[in-house]
């Protein structure tokens, strides 16, 4: 019985690690330096006032664990169709680090009702500079699954991570001006 109990265990163990690699390869993992203080990059991302300035036009954030974690692309178009509605705070940790799950958008409706996870975390790189590190997992499988990932892993690369260096190092984003900078990296 103890053999049969230890070699379950071992294969429970071993799926476990086959699921650890797996999602590990199946997440988008970037970052990007930031010149400003450390307070305003934070700002950035945990206040309505802030995610304003690069990352949507509207939004409803509740800066505690649970709390509301709606940004809302489209804010005149019905609701469920917004941006990020139902999306909630995971995690915080003032001035480090902040986890949200997070949806596809309305145009992959298969897929957007089941969440996914996003962990932004900042760290002082140099006196004048925070690096913004994003990790995004919880993809599931499948073809819209991939297409979400691959939207996803374009749109922090190419939108908002250049919006935020944008909106710090030239003007916060003008969202009725059809020309919001994009990076074509």
């Amino acid at each position: 019985m103890k053999r049969i109990v230890l070699v379950f265990l071992l294969v429970w163990m071993g799926l476990l690690q086959g699921v650890n690699a797996q999602d590990q390869s199946r997440a988008i993992d970037m970052a990007i330096y930031v010149e400003a203080p450390l307070a305003a990059v934070w700002n950035a991302w945990t206040t309505e006032e802030g995610v304003k300035t690069f990352f949507a036009p509207d939004a409803n954030i509740d800066l505690r664990v649970g709390g509301a974690y709606e940004l809302y692309f489209n804010p005149k178009a019905r609701p469920g169709m917004r941006g990020s509605e139902g999306c909630v705070i995971l995690a915080i940790e003032p001035m480090k680090m902040l986890s949200f799950t997070w949806n596809a958008p309305p145009d992959m409706p298969e897929i957007r009702k089941q969440k996914t996870h996003v962990t932004v975390r900042f760290s002082q790189a140099t006196e004048r500079s925070v690096k913004v590190s994003i990790y995004h997992d919880g993809w599931g499988e499948g073809e819209q699954w991939d297409r979400a990932y691959e939207y996803f892993k374009k749109t922090w690369r190419e939108v908002v991570l250049p919006r935020l260096v944008y909106s710090f190092a030239v003007e916060p984003i003008i969202w009725e001006d059809p020309q919001i900078p994009v990076s074509r990296k």
